[in-house]
């Protein structure tokens, strides 16, 4: 079995930025065990921030951006030595990788990650993967690593998605506000109502927060992966949750019906350049994934965007209901729009993006 786990910064280090070294080793005694079950395991660590603000002797973290990268730049070296300590002590080696949107942005940037990491499983590396925040463009940055930790599991084919938190999974409610929230220990599909359950951010520490593990779930159930959220400290019992029985944690269950390798990376992976609106019918013959969006079904364009680039696909009340890469640019299509191809000479009046290049959200 191939696991990715995703740990977070208030899980592994304190309020004043310090590594908890005692999670840390915990942590990767439980990667050996599962190594020494013959699964490979992959790590997302968040944490870099954190331990430059302990490092250069700050009181509290920051805002500008600017001073969180060089932040990240101090901690990250100080995180990995720690790995490496720990898993050098358990006979193990780790590597770092520190990836960026345009590594899942580009195509061929996005398989010569792929190739990387398959490089290290196949040296019995584990990788130790966290956002190249020091260098990070802040408009297109990642913003939090449970996204990253999705897109990581459908990039290398993961089986298993383990996100540890700082709460026992997903809950009923906030428990700070609702003494009587509970654990839910399953999840077969998320809906509406559900992510709404999962409400805003989390600690001070840290990026993400419920919501961002259960845009996290989603998004690895449609590369059909299980997805575990579970508390840090209980990853020593996460074995029975791992093989997609309740048990610790909250197990979200894969999808049934998965989409195939590239329709992932257009849905997840690559970032939206503009928008395309569209009339009622069009979304009706869209919504089965089956028919190509042509012109005629056009109403606007949102934005300025290139031929090839990812846009968004919303229908008349505004609510985006698909994504795709379109043939034309934003000017050819907007001249095309409502336009049937007896009425317009141009290509961009008949095809705006083909079905197989576009992708039905839920």
């Amino acid at each position: 079995m191939r696991l990715v786990v995703k740990v977070g910064s208030s899980s592994i280090t304190s309020g004043t930025g310090e590594i908890k070294h005692d999670m840390l080793e915990r942590l990767v005694a439980q990667v050996q065990r599962w190594r020494d079950s013959g699964h490979e395991v992959l790590v997302v660590s968040s944490g870099a921030i954190s331990a430059g603000v302990a490092a250069v002797g700050l009181t509290e973290r920051p805002t500008e951006a600017v001073k969180l990268q060089a932040l990240s730049a101090v901690g990250q070296s100080r995180l990995m030595r720690t790995y490496d300590d720990a898993f050098a002590a358990s006979g193990l080696v780790s590597g770092q990788v520190l990836l960026s949107p345009g590594d899942f942005f580009e195509r061929k940037q996005y398989l010569h990650a792929r190739a990387t990491l398959e490089s290290l499983l196949a040296m019995r590396v584990v990788p130790i993967i966290n956002e190249n925040d020091a260098v990070a463009d802040d408009a297109i940055r990642f913003g939090d690593n449970d996204r990253i930790a999705a897109l990581v599991a459908q990039l290398i084919g993961a089986d298993v998605l383990v996100l540890l938190t700082d709460t026992e999974g997903l809950l009923t409610g906030d428990p700070r506000t609702d003494a009587s929230a509970s654990l839910i220990s399953e999840v077969l599909e998320i809906d509406r109502e559900l992510e709404d359950l999962a409400g805003g951010a989390g600690s001070a520490r840290g990026s993400g927060g419920m919501a961002s593990k259960l845009s996290a779930a989603k998004m690895a159930t449609w590369a059909g992966v299980r997805t575990v959220i579970a508390a840090a400290d209980k990853v020593e019992h996460l074995d029975a949750s791992l093989a997609g029985e309740p048990g610790t944690g909250t197990v979200v269950q894969p999808r049934p019906r998965q989409l195939g390798a590239r329709k992932l990376w257009i849905a997840f992976a690559v970032r939206s350049e503009g928008q395309v609106v569209v009339d009622a019918g069009a979304v009706d013959a869209l919504r089965d994934g089956s028919r190509s969006l042509l012109a005629v079904g056009v109403t606007g364009v949102e934005g300025t965007f290139p031929a090839g680039a990812a846009v968004e696909v919303a229908g008349p009340d505004g609510e985006v209901f698909a994504k795709g890469l379109v043939r034309y640019s934003a000017e050819a299509i907007a001249s095309a729009a409502g336009r049937r191809s007896q009425e317009n000479g141009t290509p961009a009046s008949s095809e705006v993006i083909n079905r197989d290049e576009l992708v039905v959200l839920p």
